[in-house]
């Protein structure tokens, strides 16, 4: 499971800064900037997370639901304000808040986690 967390922190860190590069060269694409920030913060948070379940300090089964909610969350988030200003329209109604939902309860998960894990 570790692996696959910190391949798919890999693979934000990848998108979060062809995202920046996009914003940086693009017109109008501040909405790039905020796709961009969002992968990169939460792919470092993942990688964050998966060395924290290795040396045992958040308990297993929530520091792994809040990885993956970062994933998820953070896909969501970047998907839909790309898609929005590549092809004009949303991923789905409320995608991004979504995302943002997921993102900030992965987060409180974290702080469970660690928590459970101290006892």
């Amino acid at each position: 499971m570790a692996r696959l967390l910190i391949a798919l922190a890999g693979l934000m860190g990848a998108a979060g800064v062809a995202l920046a590069a996009a914003s940086a060269h693009g017109t109008d694409a501040s909405r790039l900037a905020s796709a961009s920030a969002m992968l990169l913060f939460h792919a470092t948070a993942i990688l964050a997370v998966a060395a924290l379940l290795a040396r045992g300090l958040l308990h297993g089964g929530i520091g792994l639901i809040a990885a993956f909610g970062f994933v998820i969350g953070a896909a969501l988030f970047a998907g839909d304000l790309t898609l929005r200003q590549y092809a004009g329209h949303s991923l789905f109604p409320f995608a991004a808040p979504t995302g943002g939902t997921a993102m900030i309860a992965s987060w409180l998960a974290v702080t469970l986690a660690a928590v459970v894990a101290a006892k």
